[in-house]
């Protein structure tokens, strides 16, 4: 579900690298704290998302949320089958385990011959499922989303094709991010979706200055097309930009199709189970598609743009450990009072912030959604609909989150298929009560920004057409998704703690930070209300800054070292502010007259 600086600055960065880091021994890779690593992870994450969040608002603006924004998030939801099945998750339970151990023996030889073969077997199956994708790609509309429009769906089917050559290109970035962070290269990888987001901006930018005398609605469908090619273009150079570090990092990597090798061999033995269960979670983004696709117009694009705000704290805090922790719980699978170490200050860690962005999502979301995409052919009534669909998501967020840091400790203590099975009961549970409450919410409009059943209002929205016909089906479909992560979070703990051979499960610190959240929580439907009257590229910053200064104080003391070293970060910076002010008044001021 769910998926990133100036052009050409990246290939630059990479010449400017100083050598790697080396043991006295001279090997490369002398141990870092694993803290630092998810510094650099979340610094990576962080400008990646944020233009991930410019396309967003450029796809609002452009594109919009009724019948094109469908037919542009379903065509990008379709190809990610690539993406999720043989990069990303696949790939971190198969390959990167046993390349870190191969990397931390100094066997690099035997590391660059099983990188190059992996990605030479990685490289043949991703060009024929993007052949498949292209040649079947009239058929997979069809039978995923038959009950669209026909001119919606041909519009589909034409962006599905485009962008499937995008998503292989993104599944080989996946394999490059997977060597560099073996090599404890963080920060490069995760920033290289940058390139991705800014390609797609510039050709819907560029299409709208082409056509702007006929703009919008009637180009829509254009600016939709161009932005397809920049998923093509952005994917190629997101690959393409991490190449040259990792052919420095490893010197001995050769290409080969070598399935004999018997460290190959183990990991298609690893990689067959968690392909499974990343199956699964793609299945869970083809059941949400489908579901999606029966309600009305603007469901598909509604919950997109919901999805990608809900995914940036996913992305900014719990990718951002989960991803520079896994090399570290790999080689510390032995040691198992260090590994459970590790995941309680993990979930720490993860637990503070997010909880944070849950409160914020659910009090502020109408202004922060409407500052980020209420411009162009995004209006009001769409901003309520997809804030509800955001609070909607958000009330499983920090189980989310946290899930992700659990399955890569099983993964880490040899447990691959153990988070499949999760996963699968996490994708029944979560059709099964979205399928039961769409409908209910279905029957609920947004019609001059008040919540109405839409049999009370319907002249009155046939009347406005219906790309004016805002639903809330979508809520129903994030509530299931809601329920099913707070069943995964408690099935994989309980699991993790069997692993790790503990008494007690690692528990997440809510408890501990309830007050601060109920407190913050307060405050900011306070402040959306009382705030209601400024501009909103002003109300949403000045009411997140306030509540989350008053979180970050509350939260100070209950024992969550996050919280400790935000508080600690907060005092310093306001110091430094007051220190400039003080310095900034003339020798006259105070003096008695």
């Amino acid at each position: 579900m769910g998926a990133y600086p100036i052009a050409g600055a990246a290939p630059i960065a990479y010449f400017a690298i100083p050598p790697v880091d080396q043991h006295p021994d001279g090997s490369a890779d002398a141990p870092r704290p694993s803290g630092r690593a998810a510094v650099l992870v979340g610094a990576g994450i962080f400008f990646s998302r944020v233009a991930g969040i410019g396309r967003e608002v450029a796809v609002a603006a452009f594109i919009g949320a009724g019948r094109t924004g469908d037919a542009y998030r379903a065509a990008l939801t379709i190809p990610r089958l690539l993406q999720n099945l043989l990069g990303e998750g696949a790939l971190s339970a198969s390959f990167i385990p046993l390349y870190s151990q191969l990397v931390e023996q100094g066997r690099r030889h035997d590391a660059g011959r099983l990188a190059g073969a992996v990605f030479g077997l990685l490289a043949v199956v991703t060009g024929l499922v993007v052949l498949a994708g292209w040649l079947l790609a009239e058929p997979l509309v069809s039978l995923l989303l038959w009950r669209l429009s026909e001119p919606t769906a041909e519009l589909t089917v034409e962006l599905v094709r485009v962008m499937f050559a995008g998503i292989g290109f993104i599944v080989l970035a996946a394999w490059a991010l997977g060597v560099l962070n073996a090599h404890r290269r963080f920060f490069l990888s995760y920033a290289a979706p940058v390139i991705w987001n800014l390609a797609q901006i510039g050709f819907m930018v560029g299409a709208w200055l082409a056509w702007q005398h006929v703009f919008p609605p009637e180009r829509a469908s254009d600016v939709a097309r161009m932005a397809a090619l920049g998923v093509v273009v952005g994917g190629a150079l997101q690959f393409l930009v991490q190449v040259p570090l990792v052919l420095r990092l490893v010197p001995s990597l050769r290409l080969s199709l070598n399935w004999r090798r018997p460290d190959v061999r183990l990991v298609a033995g690893r990689f067959a189970p968690a392909l499974a269960g990343r199956g699964v979670v793609q299945l869970s983004a083809y059941v949400d598609l489908v579901l999606a696709g029966m309600l009305a117009t603007g469901a598909i694009a509604a919950l997109g743009f919901a999805q990608v705000i809900y995914f940036l704290p996913i992305s900014l805090f719990a990718m951002s450990v989960a991803a520079s922790e896994l090399p570290e719980m790999a080689r510390d699978q032995h040691n198992r009072d260090a590994l459970v170490q590790r995941l309680q200050t993990g979930l720490d860690r993860i637990g503070f912030y997010v909880l944070f962005c849950a409160v914020a999502f659910i009090t502020l979301g109408g202004l922060i959604v409407g500052a980020l995409l209420e411009r162009g052919q995004f209006a009001a009534d769409q901003t309520v609909q997809v804030w509800f669909i955001l609070a909607a998501y958000s009330l499983g967020l920090v189980a989310t989150s946290s899930s992700r840091l659990l399955q890569n400790a099983c993964f880490a203590a040899g447990d691959a298929k153990g988070p499949a099975r999760v996963a699968t009961v996490r994708v029944l549970l979560a059709a099964g009560v979205g399928a039961s409450l769409m409908f209910v919410f279905d029957s609920y409009t947004v019609i001059g920004g008040r919540v109405e059943r839409f049999e009370e209002v319907r002249t009155a929205v046939l009347r406005a057409g219906a790309e004016n016909d805002v639903r809330l089906g979508a809520v129903g479909l994030a509530l299931g998704s809601t329920v099913a992560a707070w069943a995964e979070y408690g099935i994989l703990r309980r699991r993790v703690g069997v692993l790790l051979r503990q008494a007690r499960p690692v528990r997440g610190p809510v408890g501990r930070l309830a007050v601060a959240g109920v407190a913050a929580g307060v405050l900011g439907g306070v402040l959306a209300w009382g705030l209601d009257p400024l501009p909103l590229l002003v109300a949403a910053p000045f009411a997140l800054l306030v509540t989350g200064m008053v979180y970050v104080v509350l939260g100070r003391g209950t024992g969550v070292a996050a919280a400790e070293e935000a508080a600690a970060m907060m005092e310093q910076a306001l110091a430094r502010i007051k220190g400039r002010l003080s310095r900034g008044r003339s020798p006259g001021d105070g003096r008695s007259s």
